[in-house]
């Protein structure tokens, strides 16, 4: 069934953000992580029958029973996570919800300890909201599996930082993005242990957890985990997996009654209600789209290995596979050049600058595509 993803629509005329940088220019934008790939029908289906409907009218997230079953749904069959309704809080996107993190648990001048490198938008976080950010870096662990290395926190600094008594949160990615990493069970227990030791809540942005290439590996929800129920704020979406990111519709999973109602205290008046869309739209992917989802992760399984062989064959350029996402974080270090993202342009190819990262001799590759697409970037890449 690789057809539902090697016949991708063309987004050049359609005000996509990731098409809109290069517009005019021969050069593939590989850099937003959104995919390539058409929503499957259900959800196209869905979102039809609404504005056939033809009234826009307000919609109180709450009352849609249809999308919160259905993501009750999802997490107990996914992720053997048996939530309750009143636990989910409905946000229009995983920015705004770390956003309102900071606002509920910290006051001016705290520190966040942020896990980098890391997308833009939450490394800005704690300066948007007057406070500092602490980066707790990546470390590459081979102990494992010498043969397949792999990125994870460094928790000796983690432990360090964490035992300031300023520091009252932390925002970390599970899978990490961009270095595509699926937490252990032994290193979200580490994780939960720094953080009850020294009380500073976690924010985990698991965007990504149903998008596991990695076999043999499984996601860990925080707010699942018995240490962390009562510490933590979970951030969810359907957007990355199905492709409905432009939909706005997320959601916070907090488990503890006054966890949660410090971040609905702190998001009021500020955040808007998500929209009848999105919310249609996630119904849709959490209750009929199993089968595409499966069809997903094998076509991205293929293109992870196509990435992971074709950039570890130019000179220059290293990565180590992802356990998780469709995204590539690429070593550029050994091409010896001043800048890397140019050098990339000047070939032909447009990914996320690692300078935004906090890490300029890195670059991100965005694999979500068709393999067509996929290939014209990496033989650019290589010529």
């Amino acid at each position: 069934m690789s057809a539902l993803f090697d016949n991708t629509p063309s987004r050049k005329e359609t005000h996509s953000f990731k098409w809109q940088k290069y517009k005019g220019k021969d050069i593939i934008p590989a850099w937003v992580a959104d995919t390539e790939f058409s929503c499957a029908q259900p959800i196209l289906d869905a979102i039809s029958a609404q504005v056939d409907h033809g009234n826009m009218g307000y919609i109180l997230p709450s009352h849609h029973t249809g999308a919160i079953n259905a993501v009750v749904r999802w997490l107990k069959d996914k992720h053997d996570w048996h939530i309750e309704p009143e636990w989910l809080v409905w946000t229009p996107g995983v920015v705004p919800a770390f956003n309102v993190a900071c606002k509920a648990y910290c006051n001016p001048g705290d520190k966040v300890l942020i896990q980098t490198p890391n997308y833009p938008p939450l490394l800005a976080a704690p300066k948007l909201n007057q406070l500092e950010r602490v980066d707790i870096g990546t470390v590459i662990d081979s102990t494992s599996d010498a043969e397949n290395p792999r990125y994870t926190l460094d928790f000796d600094a983690l432990e360090r930082e964490a035992a300031d008594p300023k520091c009252t949160l932390f925002i970390l990615c599970n899978p990490m993005n961009p270095v595509g990493t699926v937490l252990t069970q032994s290193e979200i227990d580490r994780i939960a242990d720094i953080c009850n030791k020294n009380g500073v809540k976690l924010c985990s942005d698991e965007i990504h957890c149903d998008l596991i290439l990695e076999e043999g590996k499984a996601h860990i929800p925080a707010g699942r985990e018995a240490q962390l129920a009562d510490n933590s704020v979970t951030l969810m979406a359907a957007s990355k997996t199905f492709n409905i990111a432009g939909l706005g519709t997320s959601f916070a999973i907090i488990p503890n009654r006054s966890v949660r109602q410090a971040f609905v205290n702190a998001a009021a008046g500020i955040v808007p209600w998500v929209n009848i869309m999105g919310l249609a739209a996630t119904e849709a992917a959490f209750t009929q789209c199993d089968d595409w989802h499966k069809q997903e992760l094998s076509y991205l399984r293929e293109n992870r290995e196509r990435v992971y062989q074709a950039i570890n064959n130019i000179e220059g350029l290293s990565m180590l596979k992802a356990d998780a996402t469709f995204l590539a974080w690429v070593d550029a270090s050994g091409l010896g050049v001043d800048d890397v993202q140019a050098w990339a342009e000047q070939k032909g190819v447009g990914p996320s600058p690692g300078k935004d990262f906090h890490q300029p001799d890195h670059f991100r590759i965005n694999f979500g595509c068709s393999r067509s697409m996929l290939d014209d970037i990496l033989a650019r890449l290589a010529k």
